[in-house]
């Protein structure tokens, strides 16, 4: 029995069986139909948000030591300041925060916005979907930027950018320097496609709510949030 299968009992004789990790995690890509009806029906998340934790410390450590070294001094000089002594030494406190508060930090937020899409579906918008369902599709849609960027680690090497995603601003890189720019920056392609995944869970649990309707409510807030985070971020 797996773990999901102690935590999350599915109903004997359910039409829509709970799956092994192994095949939700390719059905995350591949058939999110299918995976939203299974989590719609049996909604285990705990082992998709401890592989979702796991993903994101993978990140960091793979990322070499130099690495992080050089993102601290160029930032470091970008805003005027010396380098202080032992600086390296704080380097390395600041990737251990990094691994710990990563992994931390990812299963907060997915806890959070797990809130905000039931407070969003089940209660503004009358859906009938309970907390643990949308935080069961929520875990598994997440794993596609954790896997994308786990897959990004050896350009965020060769780019001496441990930070760098494939986001909109990749496309708009005409764009000057400024607040318009951070905003296109901070909309990341993986997780416009996470949200999508999302989506495809909302219509599964509530078959009132087509897909394009979730993913445009979940679209608008993710625009809303880059709009709100990049008055707060400094010029790139």
């Amino acid at each position: 029995m797996s773990f999901d299968d102690q935590l999350e009992q599915p109903v004997a004789g359910d039409e829509h069986p709970l799956p092994p990790f192994h095949t939700r995690l390719i059905q995350t890509f591949v058939a999110p139909g299918r995976l939203a009806e299974a989590l719609a029906h049996n909604p285990a998340w705990a082992l998709a948000l401890v592989v979702g934790a796991l993903l994101i410390v993978a990140q960091t450590v793979l990322i070499p030591p130099e690495v992080w070294d050089a993102m601290f001094r160029e930032t470091m000089l970008q805003q005027g300041r010396e380098m202080p002594e032992g600086f390296g030494a704080g380097a390395t406190v600041m990737r251990i925060s990094a691994v710990v508060g990563g992994a931390i930090g990812y299963v907060v937020m997915s806890f959070l916005f797990a809130g905000i899409v039931t407070l969003l579906f089940a209660f503004l918008l009358g859906d009938e979907g309970r907390y643990k369902q949308y935080l069961a599709s929520l875990t598994h849609a997440w794993l596609i930027p954790s896997l994308v960027g786990l897959a990004l680690v050896p350009l965020r090497i060769s780019e001496q950018n441990p930070q760098l995603t494939l986001n909109l601003g990749t496309f708009f890189y005409f764009l000057p320097e400024g607040y318009l720019q951070k905003v296109f920056t901070m909309l990341d392609l993986s997780q416009i496609w996470a949200w999508l995944v999302v989506a495809q869970g909302a219509y599964a649990i509530d078959r009132r709510r087509s897909v394009g309707s979730a993913a445009a409510v979940l679209i608008a807030i993710s625009v809303v949030m880059a709009l709100i985070f990049a008055l707060f971020v400094p010029t790139l």
